[in-house]
């Protein structure tokens, strides 16, 4: 299932929700940068003081966002990323936890209603669970290195150790990241990727083809699209995660098709942007 994503607004925001995520009637958005507060280069709803914005209006970028879903900051948890395969179980007992949101970790999974999982993204994949059989939610920040861990195969299998989820009954969505056509690497990174899904999707220069263990096909998610660099390698990252998604045996994935770097007025993009920018925030909540 691919491009599904509706585009709503609230207020000045706009943000985005999965159809299959959507359907089920889980509170979740995919936060453009409009909307908020910040000024450039991280104009304007940026979601991380890492990138060296002020802490006020990333704050009131954050106050915005959770309102626009009608959650609350102070029953919200986030995480600092490692970029690698990490995930934690957290409940509302984090809430009361001094430094919950300084706790590294990758992804972060629940069951407890009420309590808002939030992660910060430039190019790294999105990617939402829901298991709607076990009542649990799931949020994990899949870049290359994360992909290269399998950050989303330990995800899946938290949901299964803490809550008995079977991965045929989660639904997931892949959310706005790095398209293949700008997502160019190196033969050392792009072999790393490959080694770690099934499908093919490393890409060779000018032929929008994959050449990923000795396969050559159509891409997945830009089919013929023209790649910009024919010395270098470009990767799929949403194929890549979609692969690593159906390895793990999830049942019903959305992948939103959409590229950060193609699309710096709607999204922060680290490369398009060569580092300086913001991050856009991604919530998921169950009411």
């Amino acid at each position: 299932m691919a491009g599904g994503m509706q585009r709503l607004t609230h207020h000045a925001l706009a943000y985005y929700q999965f159809a299959a995520l959507r359907a089920a009637n889980v509170n979740h958005g995919v936060f453009t940068r409009l909307g908020g507060v910040s000024e450039a280069p991280w104009a304007s709803l940026n979601m991380s003081c890492s990138t060296g914005d002020a802490a006020e209006p990333v704050r009131e970028n954050r106050r915005r966002a959770l309102d626009a879903l009608g959650l609350a900051p102070e029953r919200s948890l986030t995480s600092w990323l490692v970029h690698g395969n990490h995930v934690r179980v957290v409940s509302r007992d984090d809430l009361r936890i001094v430094g919950a949101n300084d706790v590294r970790a990758d992804a972060m999974v629940t069951r407890d209603r009420g309590l808002a999982l939030t992660l910060r993204f430039a190019d790294c994949a999105p990617v939402l669970f829901y298991d709607p059989l076990k009542g649990a939610i799931g949020i994990a920040h899949a870049g290359w290195r994360g992909i290269v861990n399998g950050v989303l195969i330990e995800t899946v299998r938290a949901m299964q150790r803490a809550f008995g989820s079977r991965p045929q009954d989660i639904i997931a969505g892949i959310g706005p990241c790095i398209g293949p056509d700008k997502f160019e690497v190196d033969e050392a990174v792009a072999a790393q990727i490959q080694a770690a899904v099934r499908a093919s999707v490393v890409l060779r220069g000018g032929d929008g083809k994959t050449s990923g263990q000795g396969k050559e096909h159509a891409s997945p998610s830009f089919p013929g699209q023209p790649i910009t660099s024919k010395q270098k390698p470009h990767v799929d990252l949403w194929a890549a995660a979609r692969s690593q998604l159906e390895d793990a045996g999830v049942g019903c994935i959305e992948v939103a098709a959409i590229c950060t770097a193609n699309n710096t007025h709607e999204w922060f993009s680290h490369r398009a942007e060569q580092g300086r920018t913001g991050r856009f925030g991604v919530i998921v909540a169950l009411d």
